[in-house]
């Protein structure tokens, strides 16, 4: 289910907006008037993952409002700016809304933003890796997995910020559900292809995160070396 706000006191945009309800069964709209400590409360007190900001409301001052958020541990909402003056796309843009919408609002502009926004959400979500154990769920974004390694009859994930995480599952358990970017080049390790920096075929070591880490790998996994050496070869330009 998407939860969405809609700050606007227009209720001819309202209208607009409501007739969706049928078309969107997943999606749920509530509306609050444009009163900032309204607004605020009702985003405080709820877990919405989509708000649609009248940007014309002279009650709220945009700056103060999203600063207030972001200090009560809501940075992470995301905003659709609604506003009848284009002028208002660049302050959009300047508090990384991620849509600008121009009013009067149409069936079609409101329709296309939540397509959008859905459509972000399911890249999001495709990127990310869940790690389960009990009751405890950890998403890890799998652009920022470095490499893993395996640690007995359990795996270390090596993050980009230098953190390690645990998972109690078999590496050869990860080799078969991770994207293809994710090859084995060793009984112990399986890398990111998109973080090697260098690979050094005479002593079988490549190096992610810009020299970072020095991982080995062996003949039995060297068709994966080979294979990503290939994908970057078009790119050599030989020093020597």
């Amino acid at each position: 289910m998407t939860n969405c706000l809609i700050i606007e006191s227009n209720k001819k945009e309202i209208k607009i907006v409501s007739s969706l309800l049928n078309e969107f069964t997943d999606v749920s709209f509530t509306y609050t008037s444009e009163v900032e400590e309204t607004a605020l409360n009702i985003i405080l007190k709820n877990d919405f993952d989509l708000i649609f900001f009248n940007l014309d409301s002279p009650k709220i001052n945009v700056s103060e409002f999203l600063l207030d958020l972001r200090n009560s541990s809501k940075s992470k909402l995301t905003f659709i700016g609604l506003s009848s003056k284009k002028e208002s796309a660049y302050m959009a843009y300047k508090y990384d809304f991620i849509d600008f919408v121009l009013k009067p609002l149409t069936e079609l502009s409101i329709r296309k933003c939540i397509l959008k926004f859905k459509k972000k959400q399911n890249e999001k979500i495709n990127k990310t890796i869940c790690l389960k154990s009990n009751k405890d769920f950890r998403y890890l974004c799998l652009d920022e997995i470095l490499f893993l390694k395996a640690d007995n009859n359990t795996t270390d994930f090596y993050m980009s910020d230098g953190t390690k995480i645990g998972a109690y599952k078999t590496l050869k358990t990860f080799e078969n559900s991770l994207p293809k970017n994710f090859l084995r080049i060793h009984k112990s390790y399986i890398i990111n292809s998109n973080c090697i920096s260098r690979i050094h075929y005479g002593k079988s070591i490549c190096t992610l995160s810009n020299n970072q880490y020095k991982l080995p790998f062996t003949k039995t996994f060297i068709e994966n070396i080979d294979l990503i050496n290939d994908l970057y070869f078009n790119n050599v330009i030989t020093s020597n």
